[in-house]
């Protein structure tokens, strides 16, 4: 799919187009552990992904077979969380996330039948899971291909260095820049981010 993605930015976006050559992006795959990467990016919100890693690391060691299982999750102890390395609000989230599931107020085994905006209200039903959060899934664990993340820090730079802008774009500038790229956003912003972390490694 990356290579339809590269001919429609060929067409409709040439300074896309030049910097994707740079980059060989993975073509979009569903999650076989939804459960788990949810539990990841709750974790991983506001950190580097290896802060996250490391974070997620000590909490799944809290679990026999280090497998993460809801009801296990509400048996824990704040302070058994909170030494993991998690916020309070973080543990408070993961926890909310685990009695969704156990109650059936979320059913992951749906998300695949609905469009991206039922499953960004079905996951942001979870206090502690905003947008962000339910985009991250939608992207990398169920293989969405039109995602854009507009409050994503990293790819506000990435379109602040693609462009050349000397400032960071506003709402409505991104949701005009990005518009050009659908149905690939998701694309787009992957090469983003390699744009982003190239910039950062150079510095």
């Amino acid at each position: 799919m990356y290579s339809k993605a590269r001919l429609h930015f060929k067409k409709n976006d040439p300074i896309l187009h030049k910097a994707s050559l740079e980059f060989e992006i993975e073509d979009l795959k569903e999650s076989d552990d939804v459960f788990r990467d949810i539990v990841w990016t709750i974790i991983g919100q506001q950190l580097s992904g290896k802060a996250a890693d490391t974070i997620f690391g000590r909490f799944i060691a809290l679990f026999p077979g280090r497998e993460l299982e809801p009801r296990r999750i509400l048996k824990l102890s704040d302070s058994a969380m909170r030494a993991c390395g998690l916020s309070g609000a973080k543990a408070r989230a993961i926890k909310s996330f685990a009695e969704h599931m156990i109650t059936g107020r979320i059913d992951l085994d749906r998300l695949p039948t609905l469009s991206d905006a039922e499953v960004l209200a079905e996951l942001t039903k979870v206090k502690g899971i905003g947008p962000w959060t339910a985009e991250m899934i939608l992207m990398f664990s169920l293989g969405r291909a039109d995602i854009f993340s507009a409050g994503d820090l990293g790819l506000r730079k990435g379109l602040m260095h693609l462009y050349g802008l000397k400032k960071a774009p506003s709402d409505s500038r991104i949701a005009a820049l990005t518009s050009r790229w659908s149905p690939y956003r998701t694309y787009g912003a992957r090469i983003l981010w390699r744009i982003a972390d190239k910039k950062k490694a150079r510095l």
